[in-house]
């Protein structure tokens, strides 16, 4: 009887105990062990058996597990024991609607392909519902490649904002201008007053920021230019760009070719980031796409102006546009961000291939192996992605504070192993299919490589409807309909 009095009391001291030490654990909304995380900040810091803390949206901790299981306890608990944790990736250019066109032109220069292919369709097609399901084909497809946040260029983006919302993913849309007229608006007053309109439907929303993006120094000229400068300075947002995307664009412009298409649309004989430095567009909000042709005055005048570069490889490539010198732009202190561009001219939204391809090409190009190694690649597809988007603050690493824009990726597959250091495993060795679980403020898009917030048979479905549309020969003679 003394023996089991005993027992009871001990019984009730441990239970005491227990009820006391879980009393003093924190509540959260999810904790993430993994076998490895990397922050991104530090730089080229790997955690090993660590773990991430969620709680209302944001990165609460970042601690080692033995030490997450006697501070926190969380209402979902997610193990990743074959896995690295990365930040969400940024992919810095993208026109996404333009998914319905992935294969629509191809093997042809940039002139040709805009001008013959791309604008002839989207001035048939153009339409809310258009833009749309091709962007929600294309949300599905980068959230399913761990693409967290993107940096928009196109037409209707208040489409683009109900898809962002309905998916959860996180956004920069562009307040896209043009000179001329588009089944879209009438000219340049009616791109800004379509815009303004869009900016003051979503400006609070959380996952929505916004750019302004005059296309091209060839499709805007200076009095317009100055007045998008103007319009991001009233509303404190950057300005975002293709500028210098291949060698005609420069040299018709430097050399004042009559009739070209590809001049920018100024009278002053020059390079076109002459032209804009000019016009003061060049400061710590411009963010250049593309940028294959620079010189090294250039590229001081960048660091000097402080101008953020995205760099699209495999669209550069297709498009024979050249060749950005991205090792050239990180020494001299640039900051770089990566892109996809659109899927009718890569032909994917894919940015582990894209940083794959940056960082190949990137010695290629340099003559130098040891140029843009993997940590410095990840940085461009994370921070520098943010940095540019004005984001970092936000987004772009896994620091205390920070929105919980999460992605993981599992290494257990054959062509994963063996696996010698994580992220040069990222760079070089990891295709989208690794990717297994999305979060973004906190929110899980994307569980064991399913969707959670978009249909995929739904997408499907709609990405048929229009490409019926669009194969019919009465709406475009050049295609042969399939037997």
């Amino acid at each position: 009887a003394e023996y089991m009095g005993m027992l009871k009391l001990t019984s009730r001291v441990l239970q005491k105990l227990h009820t006391r030490s879980m009393a003093t654990l924190q509540k959260v909304d999810e904790v993430i062990h993994a076998k490895y995380i990397a922050p991104v900040e530090p730089d080229q810091v790997i955690h090993e058996d660590w773990s991430l803390v969620l709680d209302q949206g944001l990165i609460k901790d970042l601690l080692p597990q033995a030490e997450c299981v006697t501070k926190y306890e969380a209402n979902v608990v997610t193990r990743l024991h074959n896995h690295i944790v990365i930040p969400g990736l940024v992919n810095g250019h993208t026109h996404a609607a333009m998914t319905h066109l992935r294969g629509y032109g191809e093997d042809l220069p940039l002139n040709v392909w805009l001008q013959e292919r791309v604008w002839p369709v989207e001035g048939r097609m153009m339409s809310h519902n258009w833009v749309r399901d091709g962007s929600e084909l294309a949300i599905a497809e980068m959230i399913r490649s761990g693409t967290t946040c993107f940096n928009d260029m196109y037409f209707h983006e208040d489409a683009v904002a109900e898809v962002v919302i309905e998916s959860g993913i996180r956004a920069v849309l562009g307040l896209t201008m043009l000179d001329f007229p588009t089944k879209y608006a009438t000219g340049f007053d009616d791109y800004v007053n379509k815009s303004l309109h869009i900016y003051r439907r979503f400006k609070d929303h959380e996952l929505i920021s916004f750019a302004v993006s005059p296309h091209a120094p060839y499709t805007v000229c200076d009095e317009n230019l100055l007045r998008a400068k103007q319009l991001s300075d009233e509303l404190d947002i950057p300005i975002h760009m293709h500028i210098h995307e291949t060698h005609s664009e420069v040299h018709d412009s430097e050399t004042g070719v009559d009739g070209s298409s590809m001049r920018h649309r100024s009278p002053s004989v020059a390079r076109p980031l002459a032209n804009l430095d000019r016009l003061g567009l060049i400061d710590s909000k411009l963010i250049c796409v593309h940028m294959t042709q620079l010189t090294d005055e250039e590229i001081d005048m960048l660091v000097a102006r402080k101008a953020h570069v995205v760099h699209c490889p495999e669209s550069n490539m297709k498009l024979a546009s050249g060749f950005c010198p991205t090792h050239k732009l990180l020494l001299a202190g640039v900051n770089v961000a990566i892109g996809t561009d659109s899927a009718c001219s890569n032909n994917d939204l894919d940015m582990l291939s894209e940083m794959r391809t940056t960082a190949l090409l990137g010695k290629a190009v340099a003559h130098n192996a040891a140029a843009l190694p993997a940590h410095v690649v990840l940085r461009m597809a994370t921070l520098n992605g943010a940095k540019a988007l004005g984001l970092d603050a936000k987004i772009g690493s896994l620091v205390v504070g920070k929105q919980a824009d999460v992605v993981a990726l599992h290494f257990d597959a054959l062509d994963s192993l063996p696996m010698f250091q994580p992220v040069s495993s990222i760079i070089y060795a990891c295709s989208k299919d690794r990717v297994s679980d999305v979060w973004v403020a906190g929110r899980r898009l994307l569980l064991d490589g399913k969707l959670m917030t978009l249909s995929e048979a739904d997408i499907k479905v709609k990405c048929k409807k229009w490409l019926d549309v669009m194969l019919s020969p009465a709406h475009d003679p050049k295609i042969k309909v399939p037997e």
